[in-house]
């Protein structure tokens, strides 16, 4: 169920990028959710997070969008083979 967030990610980015070569001053980038959680109008249906939140156990497992996310975090770019 995160198949896709990686792109997602990329994108968003990606403009983010344009962004500041075309000068705007931007400070960070902030993805909407580290984790699943409660959203006031889909309640538990949607998960948003780059963690899975069991809700029986509240275990949390890093989704694959995590690890875009990290590497793009480690890099300070986004990788060439992200890149679509």
């Amino acid at each position: 169920a995160d198949e896709l967030r990686p792109r997602f990610l990329t994108d968003h980015l990606a403009a983010v990028h344009r962004a500041i070569a075309a000068g705007v001053d931007v400070r960070g980038y902030l993805h909407w959710t580290s984790m699943d959680n409660f959203e006031w109008a889909e309640g538990y249906s949607q998960r948003f997070g780059l963690v899975a939140v069991d809700r029986d156990t509240l275990e949390r497992t890093p989704k694959p969008s995590a690890g875009v996310y990290a590497r793009v975090c480690r890099a300070n770019a986004v990788p060439v083979d992200l890149i679509a």
